[in-house]
Order: C-alpha cells, then structure tokens, then sequence
C-alpha cells in the first residue's frame, strides 16, 4: 500500500513540472500592425485594434509554445476612414463574411539566442496558409503592479496578398504583392 501511494505521488509532481502556463495578451501593450508599398513609392501602415492572443507552454524559454490569435477584420485601421472601409469590403477582407482573421501556431524552432522560427496557419478571407515568422523572445519580468510574470514577444514576417486573395483587383505595382507584419505581444503569465 505504501508502495502504491509513493508510486501516486511521485506521479502528481512529476506531471505538475510538465504542467502547461497560459498567457493572455494585454491589450492595452500588444499591436497588430502591417505595412503595405502604394505605387512603389509610399508605404501604407495599418494594424488591427481587435485582437486576442495566447500562447501555452510548459518550459521557461517557450521553446514549445504554441501561439493563437484571433482578430475582427473589422477592426482594421489605417487612419484613413475611407480606405479602411474599403479595406473591409468584398475588394480587400469582405469583413461582413469573413469577419475573423485567425493564426495558430504548428511549429516552434530556435535559431539564436532567443530568436525562433515560428510556423502557423494564417487564415484571412477565408483562406488558410502556413506561414513562417521570425520571433522574438524579449524576456520575462516581473509586473510591480500585480506581482505577476509578464513576457514579451515580437513577431515579423511577410506574406504575399495572392496567397489570400486579397486586392486581386489590384496589381503590383499598384499596390504591393508582399504585405509585412509585425506583432508585437505583452502577455501575463494566467
């Protein structure tokens, strides 16, 4: 019987250091950014201002984290109030349809000294692609505020419009066929 309860316990604090910690991003320090080339000459910025993320992982370096993020494609904002309603419409992400833009990850692989290779399906207007971007581990910390662990991230990339038929109305070098982005992520530790 002792045998059996030791064998019990040794289990219990054997799967609690392989437990998996949540981290939700925080709105208020996260961004969802893309730049866009106009006529070859100006780049066009935007970002998406409606978006959560989360990332689970059972090691310290997030070396098996798995990322998702979710946005309202209605959301977009390029300070311009009537090229973002074209953005939203049938010519660009139809957000009446496709109302979520969406991004989990498949893939994590280190390359540096906090530097990862991050692989993810993309979906945007409806379509779903794998992509590959480069991530930044900045760090964790500790928040003063609420004495809770706090990491940072930076992910960059860049994926072609075709891929998602997006603009397909409008050609190089009208507007570009690679778009940027650049997520930028504060997440607290659940």
């Amino acid at each position: 019987m002792k045998r059996i309860s030791l064998v019990l316990l040794l289990s219990v604090f054997s799967l609690a250091g392989f437990a998996q910690t949540t981290w939700k991003s925080d709105k208020a320090h996260s961004q969802l950014k893309f730049d866009i080339t106009h006529m070859g000459v100006s780049t066009v910025s935007g970002a998406f201002t409606d978006f959560d993320a989360t990332i689970k992982s059972s090691k310290p370096d997030f070396s098996d984290a798995v990322f998702e993020l979710t946005g309202k494609t209605a959301s977009i904002n390029t300070g311009i109030d009537k090229r973002n309603d074209h953005l939203k419409s049938a010519d660009f992400f139809d957000a009446t349809a496709n109302p979520e833009l969406s991004f989990k990850s498949t893939s994590v692989k280190k390359t540096g000294n906090d530097k990862y290779q991050l692989t993810g399906d993309l979906t945007l207007h409806g379509v779903t692609k794998p992509v590959t971007l480069e991530l930044w581990y900045r760090g964790t910390v500790t928040n003063p505020m609420n004495k809770k662990p706090v990491a940072g991230f930076r992910a960059t990339g860049t994926i072609k419009r075709a891929d998602f038929a997006l603009g397909t109305k409008f050609a190089p070098p009208m507007l570009s066929e690679e778009v940027s982005i650049t997520a930028d992520g504060e997440f607290g530790q659940q």
